[in-house]
């Protein structure tokens, strides 16, 4: 009898319906300056703040012609600026407004809330062994990729 491996039908589903669940935190949150898809970037952005275009790129797992859109609608609402990079000129470097550094406590609020919605009922020792799994795979998608 063959095995049905569903990981990737199954890790769409999560992302779908966590992607809506976590439009609807932010909304309940007040938080309207970004969406989901723009708080990962700000995410990657608050860790790292001025990072080139094509490391917002790896690190968000957005398309460049898709991230290019969203940064051009962030720069237009104030939260992002395209800075030129002082020793290579023909590099874009990606900066935080100080509008968009001060909805970091904001986000992390509802990143909080979206983690107890996650590992809801999960021992700690569940989460790890969890996590430590899906690095994996991700490891293994970067490889071929």
């Amino acid at each position: 009898m063959k095995l049905e491996l569903q990981c990737g039908f199954l890790v769409s589903q999560i992302k779908q319906i966590s992607g809506r669940i976590f439009e609807r935190l932010l909304v309940n949150s007040g938080i309207e300056a970004f969406n989901g898809a723009q708080g990962r970037i700000l995410y990657v952005l608050w860790q790292n703040d001025g990072v080139p275009i094509v490391t917002l790129a790896q690190e968000t797992g957005l398309a460049k012609t898709t991230l290019t859109s969203m940064l051009d609608r962030m720069e237009s609402s104030g939260l992002i600026t395209r800075v030129f990079d002082k020793a290579d000129r023909r590099q874009i470097r990606i900066s935080l407004t100080e509008k968009a550094r001060e909805l970091e406590d904001d986000f992390e609020k509802v990143s909080d809330q979206m983690n107890e919605i996650y590992y809801e009922g999960l021992t700690k020792e569940e989460i790890k062994t969890f996590e430590k799994i899906l690095l994996k795979i991700l490891s293994n998608l970067n490889k071929k990729e």
